[in-house]
């Protein structure tokens, strides 16, 4: 059995792809996007178990991307963990986030966090 597919949300090409690589070499599968206008484009197209968001992107940042993930019918159980250097988890409560981890952020935070996320909503969904 294949790991869950994570969505993975940032604008930055180096950080982006340093969480999609850790992510991969645990088995996860990845998809990715750059702003919140790509990552509505991924979840309709691969319904991902988990989205890593960051807040401050252009294009479409990462409150007003959960504001539109919220309005849709696949979006409103996916559940969403910020990782984010604004330094401000209350904003991620704020949008429903189950989750907030500050950059630069623990690999095992991360890790642990994704595992925690998606093995609960495994079991809420079974």
């Amino acid at each position: 059995m294949s790991l869950p597919l994570v969505l993975v949300v940032d604008d930055d090409p180096d950080i982006l792809e340093a969480i999609c690589d850790i992510l991969e070499g645990e088995g996860y599968r990845v998809a990715r996007a750059r702003h919140g206008g790509e990552a509505l484009e991924r979840v309709a197209a691969e319904e991902p178990a988990i989205i890593l968001l960051d807040l401050m992107m252009p294009v479409m940042d990462g409150l007003a991307f959960a504001q539109a993930l919220r309005q849709l019918p696949e979006g409103q159980r996916i559940p969403i963990v910020v990782i984010s250097a604004d330094g401000n988890p209350q904003r991620a409560a704020s949008i429903g986030a189950v989750g907030y981890l500050a950059k630069p952020f623990d690999i095992d935070a991360l890790l642990a966090q994704v595992a925690q996320t998606t093995s609960a909503c495994a079991s809420a969904g079974a």
